[in-house]
């Protein structure tokens, strides 16, 4: 298979590294991306962060929390140009499709809103996409907390739960609940805790740390596989990561304290972390 110069430099921009070593990553994986990351990683190179967590395109992130807190959405709405995101006419549309999205399924926005979004498109003369939104309820006890950060570009939807209704008001308990949205919206976990991880992506994990030491002892290599293993669940698992305030405690540490001073279980449901462009 030719290996076109375009698909070295979108590998190359999606992984940093130079030209050289993404032409042979490719020639080697006969022009597979996926495999060719792969196969880069296996060789311990430094993989830049992955294309999809940097912005791609212009657009907003909004949320609406209602209910006393007890329901949330969130919305992201791209665009052509920060020029239109800014523009006042696409600020006071995106407030509307945030209440719209109340009554919508999960990334159903988009078709509940077609029509008012082909009219703004012509009135603004830019393409617009409601490219997703999500809604969360409380599960029993507990609050639904939105953040948005980054001007618009980055927003965070949580579900903290607790056992008792009177916590919900206490100052504490809320303090917690926004220091996670915060913790969310910085590191950008991709998974809740070990649990979540899918089978498939710890499988890869593995092959490749093995791959980066297959010339050592066999029980050298399980120790090291084992080891880059835990170091992958304290980044990318958010209740394992290290707290932004405070890096010598986890999330979970942070949250046992809390609970503790509040006399509840503070438990961490669910969320949803949107960039857009991502």
């Amino acid at each position: 298979m030719d290996i076109s110069a375009a698909m070295v430099k979108e590998l190359r921009d999606e992984t940093g590294l130079g030209m050289m070593e993404c032409k042979k990553a490719l020639i080697e994986t006969n022009g597979d991306k996926a495999a060719a990351i792969k196969v880069l990683r296996e060789r311990g190179m430094a993989i830049a962060g992955k294309k999809a967590d940097r912005v791609a395109k212009d657009g907003r992130v909004a949320c609406d929390i209602y209910d006393g807190g007890r329901t949330g959405v969130m919305i992201e709405v791209d665009c052509e140009t920060d020029f239109v995101a800014r523009n006042s006419v696409f600020q006071a549309f995106m407030k509307e499709l945030v209440v719209k999205a109340h009554g919508a399924a999960d990334n159903g926005l988009a078709e509940a809103v077609k029509d008012q979004v082909q009219a703004k498109i012509a009135e603004i003369g830019e393409n617009i996409i409601v490219r997703r939104n999500v809604r969360f309820q409380v599960q029993g006890e507990g609050l639904v907390a939105g953040y948005i950060h980054l001007g618009e570009k980055v927003g965070v939807l949580l579900e903290v739960g607790c056992t008792q209704a009177a916590t919900v008001a206490k100052e504490t308990f809320r303090d917690a609940v926004k220091d996670v949205t915060l913790q969310i919206a910085a590191s950008n976990p991709p998974y809740l805790n070990r649990d979540s991880v899918p089978a498939d992506v710890l499988q890869s994990e593995r092959e490749i740390y093995a791959k980066q030491v297959e010339n050592k002892p066999a029980n050298i290599v399980q120790k090291i596989v084992d080891g880059k293993l835990e170091k992958f669940y304290q980044q990318g698992c958010l209740v394992e990561q290290a707290f932004v305030k405070d890096p010598d405690v986890s999330i979970t540490e942070m949250l046992a304290a809390r609970s503790k001073e509040l006399g509840d279980t503070l438990v961490i449901r669910r969320f949803v972390r949107y960039q857009v462009g991502a």
